[in-house]
């Protein structure tokens, strides 16, 4: 770790507390550098979704470079929540930042995202269609003794009763790979905004997204700068409140916003929830024995060991997503 982080007696929630204002100032002026010397951008550019990191970059962007050098974009479509458009143009008006709506869905529409996924569906749920609902679920890993990353389809009809469905491989692929062009579609137009203003795109995962791909690439994986990847969810938290992101935000449960049911992110990717992630994902950078984890997160040593064999599991499948292209020879010039 390159921050402050409290020096306590013993490992638990402590641990990971840090001198938000320092760090604030830290990631500010690594922002303005990037800009200045790198990028050779007059600014940055980012969608707001309403969730806190998101707000927290958006905070750390006018301290890098004041709110008129910030440009932010709402993109909401057909299955999002109501609740992160009010949210996001909450913490514009926050911040002072000049914002815009970029509704996505009839591109998405047009595109066939909805149809595409709604096929899929109707192998499994032949009924499938107005009406209805959806969310992809994974496996609990405190439970999962196989080690096997199994996720299930949820569906809700229009009377409001949900069922629960395994999924062969071949669904699965097609929802998320449809489901996928709404995170692309947001990321192309950032750029396009960032070019026309040429400024920088900020990318917002917290270490704990970034460190398990708990994003699309070339969609809300891409970016020029991402200035809390290295930063664990409750520090983001810990930025929040000093950065004075709205109170309903920061109370806000994390969703991935992106299915027509609503869905946290543990019910999709990680099992647990982020404070206890975090706990787990800092004893296994660091060294901390399954037992002393245990105790701080309320686990037992067994259910660490799960959740750090589900961590490297995780690792291992998506580092693709943190790669460019693969050359056959490298191209010493560039």
């Amino acid at each position: 770790m390159n921050m402050p982080l409290a020096q306590t007696g013993s490992f638990g929630t402590a641990t990971l507390t840090i001198d938000p204002e320092a760090e604030a100032a830290r990631i500010a002026a690594a922002l303005r550098s990037q800009l200045t010397g790198t990028l050779r951008r007059r600014g940055l550019v980012l969608g707001l979704s309403g969730g806190v990191d998101s707000s927290v970059s958006a905070a750390l962007a006018v301290r890098a470079v004041g709110a008129k050098n910030v440009f932010a974009l709402f993109m909401p479509e057909d299955d999002s929540d109501p609740e992160s458009l009010r949210l996001g143009r909450l913490v514009a008006e926050t911040f002072g930042i000049s914002a815009v709506v970029e509704n996505i869905g009839p591109t998405l529409e047009a595109m066939g995202c909805y149809e595409r996924r709604d096929a899929f569906i109707r192998e499994l749920v032949p009924e499938y269609g107005a009406g209805w609902a959806c969310k992809i679920v994974i496996a609990n890993a405190l439970t999962n003794e196989g080690g096997y990353n199994i996720s299930s389809l949820v569906v809700q009809d229009p009377e409001g009763k949900q069922t629960k469905l395994r999924m062969p491989p071949h669904v699965y692929l097609g929802i998320v790979a449809a489901t996928n062009m709404k995170q692309r579609t947001r990321k192309q137009v950032e750029y396009f905004h960032a070019d026309r203003l040429n400024y920088a795109v900020i990318g917002t995962p917290n270490r704990l997204e970034y460190d398990q791909g708990f994003f699309v690439k070339n969609g809300d994986g891409a970016a020029d700068v991402k200035p809390i990847a290295h930063l664990y969810k409750s520090q983001v938290y810990q930025l929040a409140a000093h950065l004075g992101v709205p109170e309903e935000i920061r109370r806000r449960p994390p969703t991935t916003d992106t299915y027509s049911l609503q869905q946290t992110q543990e019910e999709f990717y990680f099992s647990l929830p982020y404070d206890r992630m975090d706990l787990c994902l800092y004893g296994l950078n660091n060294g901390i024995s399954a037992e002393e984890v245990g105790r701080a997160a309320g686990l037992t040593a067994e259910q660490v060991g799960r959740v750090w064999t589900d961590i490297a599991s995780k690792r291992k499948t998506t580092r693709y997503l943190h790669s460019g292209p693969l050359l056959v020879d490298a191209v010493p010039e560039i």
